[in-house]
């Protein structure tokens, strides 16, 4: 399994007679393991039942995937939109994304990579399993959290199935005293001819032509999946830091971290290369790119960082030099999506808002949906689809503005 630049986990050198230590108060995320054999045969295809936590939404044809955060996926048959239906369920521990391309689901459990054989919806088959591809660093720690403590964690044998947070009283660590291994690094989009699938701004898989791209905190993985129910990994390489989330777009991957926005050019789509990157404050990232403009949202007043929230425009026409073009203020946002000149902003507890954006540098809204706690959207050419706290909202496209169209309870 890759190894990687870890800066949560703490190596030092610090002398242990050294009697101007200094100490601190710390927050620290704390595994919680379960045995990889155990971990790996409690993946199961269940018959539908309800949510425990939606996390985020994927579309492909007449199915909607619901994820239910770090447990599995939903599957629910939309092929009536005004009466959606929960068909079944895929047991994943440990799953934070997915994506889809003729019939096959890709699914990360932990440090594995899932293929699912979808050919019989209602029949639905685990066909392959890569095993340690994703590093255990590359986790989602909590947001809450300033460190993870992986100092009793037995990396061959353990998959971290969540986390204990808790206060410490521990040594403050001089950056000039750590020391990392860096030498561990192993070498809404689709693909023409293709059926792939759509994920919401908060993803972090994108599949492009030949090639599933996966995003964790610090690395990015390439997949050639050319023989589609036997993807290999083909690279792995840094990605920035604190990556969130990943989006593509005319050749280029932006991928949205919570101190910046990191482009990588697909020239050699085996190994996308570094560009350039828009560094802001630190604050939770998600990001959309259409044409010239970049779109993320910065949401403040948690964990993420500052207090303030804003949607950010970014000209992207030069892609060496991404600037900051407009500052919108928002309540508490999330997700974001776009369709034609409709931006679509999932602003939290203050539901979803619908702006024009003809003239990115001065959106106009033009219609709320205040009565609703919005966290992310998938723009489909025939409608839209929204999850927020407890639901799943379509809604038809009508005059540039938004018809609820139904209403689908996840639990």
């Amino acid at each position: 399994m890759k190894q990687l630049i870890f800066l949560l986990t703490f190596v030092c050198l610090w002398s242990c007679h050294n009697d101007d230590t200094d100490y601190e108060i710390i927050t620290v995320a704390v595994p919680e393991v379960m045995s990889k054999t155990e971990f790996r045969n409690s993946v199961a295809i269940q018959s539908a039942k309800p949510i425990v936590e939606a996390g985020k939404i994927y579309a492909y044809g007449d199915y909607i995937f619901v994820s239910d955060k770090d447990i599995g996926v939903h599957v629910i048959d939309n092929s009536n939109p005004k009466a959606p239906k929960a068909i079944s369920y895929l047991k994943i521990p440990g799953n934070e994304d997915i994506s889809i391309k003729n019939n096959y689901l890709y699914a990360d459990s932990a440090t594995d990579l899932l293929v699912f054989d979808l050919s019989n919806i209602l029949n639905i088959q685990l066909i392959e399993r890569l095993e340690d591809v994703f590093s255990v660093y590359d986790y989602q720690i909590p947001i809450e959290a300033e460190y993870a403590d992986f100092n009793n964690f037995d990396f061959d044998n353990s998959i971290v199935v969540g986390w204990n947070i808790v206060k410490e009283r521990r040594e403050i660590i001089r950056e000039s005293e750590l020391v990392f291994n860096d030498s561990s690094f192993s070498n809404t989009s689709s693909s023409e001819g293709s059926n792939v699938g759509v994920g919401g701004s908060l993803a972090r898989f994108q599949i492009v032509q030949d090639y599933l791209y996966t995003v964790g905190s610090y690395t990015m993985s390439i997949f050639n999946i050319s023989q589609l129910s036997a993807p290999v990994l083909e690279t792995v390489q840094p990605s920035g830091w604190n990556i969130e989330t990943m989006f593509y777009a005319e050749g280029y991957l932006y991928l949205g971290g919570t101190n910046g926005m990191y482009i990588y050019s697909m020239e050699n789509p085996a190994s996308p290369s570094y560009v350039s990157e828009f560094v802001h404050w630190e604050g939770c990232d998600p990001v959309v790119v259409d044409g010239d403009y970049a779109y993320l949202t910065l949401r403040g007043g948690n964990a993420c960082g500052q207090l303030e929230s804003v949607l950010e425009v970014i000209d992207i026409s030069d892609k060496t030099n991404p600037t900051l073009a407009a500052r919108h203020a928002m309540d508490n946002p999330y997700g974001l999506g776009f369709k034609n000149n409709s931006l679509f902003v999932c602003d939290g507890t203050s539901g979803l808002k619908v702006f024009d954006k003809t003239n990115p540098l001065t959106l106009q809204q033009i219609q709320v949906f205040p009565d609703i706690h919005a966290k992310d959207v998938i723009p489909l050419n025939n409608s839209l689809l929204m999850i927020g706290h407890g639901a799943l909202y379509q809604y038809q496209y009508h005059d540039k503005k938004l018809q609820l169209l139904s209403t689908y309870l996840l639990n």
